[in-house]
């Protein structure tokens, strides 16, 4: 499988770096707009730089797209074109006119999508996804110091959407109303947000988003009718509470318990792996048809729309926001 990586920011590298050294991947090289950063790049990893996109598009079968959002569209379009695979780092695209483009473009040429939503790979959700049963209320809330890399779209969608894809995965359906408010500290973009949920099933998720807070956290609390799930997504690790087996619920109104009298607490981890390394291991697998793509194109429109819904919610209460999707993504 010849390989091959579009963007070598501070995500790309790492990209560049597992694909370089991932069995089965034949590494072709990479292509970066900066000449200095390519060839800072090439000197430290040791792997071939290609002036223009189409030379590294001539050698390879697959690559990953981790080039700033409002270029996804214009890359993708150029490398989808071609039937070349891709992964395409979130948000998928800056519009769902773009995503839709995009995907038809695929579905023409027979190329695969996957959508680069790498906390599907994380340890904690990886551990929690067999406990996880029918949620009815979930608690997300990912706060960071705030970093220029992501900052030309607003936080819903450069940090926000990962837990909306997360959401989505969880509660296993589509979101059917939007509640959400949000306002720019730093940046034109909105840097914090929060956002309520409502599924078709009647699950609620309130999600919460910053990129402007003095700690770092990722933290995910999930409640369903066999217990309650509390998961840090930084540490990779969580806990699941469920009642114990072995309790008479009516005896619990007789006299106070500990809790761990009635309270069966189980520790949820999953075996160790760079999520990141699993991601792309798991693209390249899909390629191969050695299994389905575990975040499709179609998965990461859906978290694209609803995203988007979400900072249409935010300026219509904002005033200051107002002005077309410049206030979202960057693209006027």
């Amino acid at each position: 499988m010849r390989t091959g990586v579009i963007g070598a920011g501070g995500l790309g590298q790492h990209h560049i770096r597992h694909l370089r050294d991932l069995p089965g991947s034949a590494f072709a090289g990479f292509h970066d707009t900066s000449p200095v950063r390519a060839a800072a790049i090439a000197s430290e990893l040791g792997v071939p730089a290609f002036a223009d996109l189409d030379s590294l598009l001539d050698v390879v079968d697959a690559v990953t797209i981790v080039v700033p959002t409002p270029a996804h569209f214009e890359v993708a379009q150029r490398v989808l074109g071609r039937g070349i695979h891709a992964l395409i780092e979130k948000p998928l695209a800056a519009t769902l006119e773009e995503a839709d483009a995009m995907l038809a473009t695929a579905r023409a040429h027979g190329a695969l999508v996957q959508t680069g939503h790498i906390e599907r790979f994380n340890r904690a959700i990886r551990a929690a996804l067999p406990y996880v049963d029918s949620p009815r209320f979930i608690e997300s809330d990912r706060l960071a110091p705030f970093n220029p890399r992501g900052a030309d779209v607003a936080v819903v969608l450069d940090l926000m959407i990962h837990d909306i894809d997360l959401v989505h995965t969880l509660v296993r359906g589509n979101a059917t109303s939007v509640a959400a408010v949000g306002v720019p500290v730093l940046t034109p973009f909105v840097d914090m947000a929060n956002a309520r949920l409502t599924f078709e099933s009647g699950a609620v998720a309130n999600i919460t988003a910053s990129r402007v807070s003095r700690e770092r956290m990722r933290k995910i609390r999930i409640f369903q009718q066999s217990g309650y799930l509390s998961l840090d997504l930084g540490a990779g690790n969580g806990e699941f509470h469920r009642l114990r087996s072995d309790v008479d619920v009516m005896s619990l109104a007789t006299a106070p318990l500990a809790m761990e009298q009635f309270v069966e607490r189980i520790p949820l981890e999953a075996d160790e792996g760079d999520a990141l390394r699993l991601e792309l291991e798991s693209f390249l697998a899909a390629v191969r048809g050695e299994g389905v793509v575990p975040v499709s194109g179609e998965a990461g429109r859906e978290a694209l729309a609803v995203a988007l819904r979400i900072v249409a919610d935010i300026e219509r209460t904002m005033p200051a926001a107002r002005g077309g999707t410049r206030a979202a993504t960057g693209r006027a």
